[in-house]
């Protein structure tokens, strides 16, 4: 392991493609702490305190505490992902943009500058709810010092220009860096929130909010978590292929046996992310806008309520089939297999290898939904059981697991395509590599 990190100040490009993310990843942190003009963040942390375990709470998660802060990151990503859920969306459903998807890369750019318009309408929506629910006094406290129009428009150009400023820095790190830089974003922001939260966990101990026992419990459940996201995110069905004889002009190559290896969880973190942006977007606007009707819609999505927990289980199904359609084509395979003269043992080549591939690839997503599904709704049942802080939620444990992963396969795809031994050396296991799928 150490002589694999040793390597990596070996190869210049990845090195520096490594300290790039670093740099963007640290600019983004430190915007964490500019604070929208005219918000007291003093008097807001003391109004948040009163709302964590709510929806605010894990709002408050995937923006990396800006929204705590009161920072012109406070919408965080979540914007460009709803965006990004819209366009895909789309693509299946108006022919323009799935003719546009086929294009190649001009296509998908020009998908992509949609999806980065989109995003700016989002968050100006947003932008709008933010900036009522600031003026409103969040748990009755006054935050805003001079209220009225004129803060209303800074507020949403402040917090517009903040998500297409991490919008930006997450593409740079994608195209110019090391990992999924819109992952790799989430990612710090769950990160930066640990020693916090250890510090949160210390003091519920000490005055005995947790007893001991409790806490024990927690922390096996946490490591227990932890080892099933790990075997998950590495466990395959491998299907057998064989090779038939090929005649290359006057050589005759033997016939090989290899395996296609079809991933238990291909779509990643991006259901739980998908999901999650989807339910924060109405329910952060029924929280902003006060009014009877909305009041009772807020409580459909409060964290104990079934039809939150039911929704998100839905959505996170859903978008397990939806993205695995999206990056694996069952019928593309096929017809690579049989161009080269493989096929799977007992199944006849072209129609009847894709509709194969098809159904072990639905079974076996079926059985990766329902753990991520198990994962992600951890939070819920730690809260209300135990009564604990929100940072024990599955949904970011998933994600911090996930996302180094990805990025340690990326790592390690760099050192041993020049010859270097992985972190787990030359006589180790090597880590799974997996397709490369934006946000």
């Amino acid at each position: 392991m150490a002589s694999g990190f040793w390597n990596i100040g070996k190869i210049p490009e990845l090195r520096n493609r490594i300290l790039f993310s670093a740099a963007l990843l640290a600019i983004y942190r430190i915007g964490i702490f500019v604070s929208i003009p005219g918000v007291d963040r003093v008097e807001l942390g003391r109004a948040f305190k009163s709302l964590s375990g709510t929806l605010f709470g894990f709002f408050n998660m995937f923006s990396g505490g800006a929204f705590e802060q009161a920072s012109i990151f406070a919408l965080g990503i979540m914007p460009y992902i709803s965006s990004s859920i819209i366009m895909q969306l789309l693509t299946v459903v108006i022919p323009t943009l799935e003719r546009l998807q086929k294009e190649g890369e001009s296509g998908r750019q020009k998908i992509n500058q949609f999806t980065r318009y989109g995003t700016i309408v989002l968050a100006v929506i947003q932008g709008v709810g933010i900036s009522n629910y600031l003026e409103s006094g969040p748990g009755g406290i006054q935050v805003v010092h001079h209220p009225g129009l004129f803060f209303k428009f800074m507020t949403i150009l402040t917090l517009t220009a903040g998500t297409v400023f991490i919008m930006w820095l997450g593409e740079q790190i994608t195209e110019r860096g090391i990992g999924n830089g819109i992952s790799l974003i989430i990612f710090a922001g769950i990160v930066a929130q640990l020693p916090s939260g250890i510090l949160s966990t210390f003091e519920y101990l000490k005055n005995e909010i947790i007893q001991p026992v409790t806490m024990m419990i927690i922390l096996v459940i946490v490591f227990l978590v932890i080892a099933a996201i790990i075997f998950f995110e590495q466990a395959q069905r491998r299907i057998p292929v064989q090779y038939a004889k090929r005649l290359v002009g006057k050589n005759t190559y033997a016939g090989q046996s290899t395996h296609l290896p079809l991933k238990i969880n291909t779509s990643g973190v991006i259901p739980p992310i998908f999901a999650s942006s989807l339910l924060m977007f109405p329910a952060t606007l029924a929280n902003f806008i006060p009014g009877g009707f909305f009041d009772s819609f807020q409580s459909f999505f409060q964290f104990d309520s079934w039809f939150y927990n039911c929704s998100y289980v839905l959505l996170i199904v859903f978008f397990c089939y939806f993205y695995t359609a999206v990056t694996f084509n069952p019928v593309d395979v096929a017809d690579n297999m049989k161009k080269y003269g493989g096929y799977i043992p007992g199944i006849r080549p072209g129609k009847k290898t894709a509709e194969y591939i098809d159904r072990v690839l639905s079974r076996i997503t079926f059985g990766g939904a329902l753990y991520l599904s198990a994962v992600c709704v951890l939070p819920t049942i730690l809260i209300a059981k135990f009564d604990v802080p929100f940072f024990f939620g599955g949904t970011g444990l998933l994600i911090v697991v996930g996302v180094a992963l990805d990025t340690v396969r990326q790592i390690e795809s760099h050192l041993i395509t020049r010859h270097y031994d992985g972190f787990a050396g030359s006589k180790g296991p090597k880590i799974r590599s997996r397709r490369k799928a934006p946000v």
